[in-house]
């Protein structure tokens, strides 16, 4: 199962070109430094994308967090090579005469995976995590052509067709370009405790897409050894 960070966000960028606000998406770095001059971040501090999210949501709120975070990814994003390759993987499984459906997680906000999918006229549902309100703590899934609602009974949930349709699951919540209030991130300091303090994540997905995860081998895709959340991750999938 590929799995993408932000890392992914580069693919068939020039190493040295600078990421550009509403054309590039940006890697957690550039999003970092983005936040932190929006947010007037203290200037002597490390520039970390958790942190600098933290100190804007204490000092300014989370509205204006999210504010800031919906303006960088409410565009229509070309999609990356990387994401194309990932929505051609059905038609080559379906050539194969294999079945065409396929899981890839990211921990991406953005809906570029999504619209390569849609250009390569495949069928997908989406199932994201859900970081505020009411629903705090809860999977989100839209079905391809249905309404999104959300999985209250992960354990009996059986809307999933694995074998039919792709699923992209957003483990760390993701934009809603039609509706900023549905927004969802992961991203803050008190966001990742939260995270890790709730239920395993195997007893909030639906049963049969958590049964995958945890049988599967993983590639990582954008992400650095160094980068923390990557262990949240495998923590939250395999538990102990």
């Amino acid at each position: 199962i590929p799995l993408l960070g932000a890392g992914a966000n580069r693919c068939g960028r020039a190493d040295s070109s600078s990421w550009r606000e509403g054309l590039d998406l940006p890697d957690g770095h550039e999003l970092a430094h983005y936040l932190a001059e929006q947010g007037k971040f203290p200037s002597d501090e490390a520039v970390d994308l958790v942190r600098v999210s933290q100190f804007i949501a204490v000092k300014l709120g989370s509205g204006a967090l999210y504010d800031r975070l919906h303006e960088v990814f409410d565009h229509p994003f070309t999609p990356t090579p990387l994401h194309r390759f990932l929505a051609g993987l059905p038609a080559a499984r379906r050539a194969r005469g294999l079945a065409p459906g396929h899981i890839v997680v990211t921990t991406n906000y953005d809906d570029s995976l999504e619209r390569a999918f849609a250009e390569a006229g495949e069928p997908y549902d989406v199932v994201s995590y859900i970081a505020d309100g009411a629903d705090a703590g809860r999977f989100m899934h839209r079905p391809h052509g249905a309404p999104a609602h959300v999985i209250d009974v992960p354990n009996e949930y059986s809307g999933l067709a694995l074998a039919d349709r792709s699923v992209i699951l957003k483990l760390h919540g993701a934009v809603d370009r039609a509706d900023p209030m549905q927004d969802s991130f992961v991203i803050t300091e008190d966001d990742y405790i939260a995270y890790l303090t709730r239920t395993d994540i195997s007893g909030l997905l639906p049963v049969t897409l958590s049964a995958e995860l945890t049988r599967r081998h993983f590639l990582f895709l954008g992400y650095s050894l160094r980068d923390w959340n990557l262990r949240v991750i495998l923590h939250r999938i395999w538990g102990r």
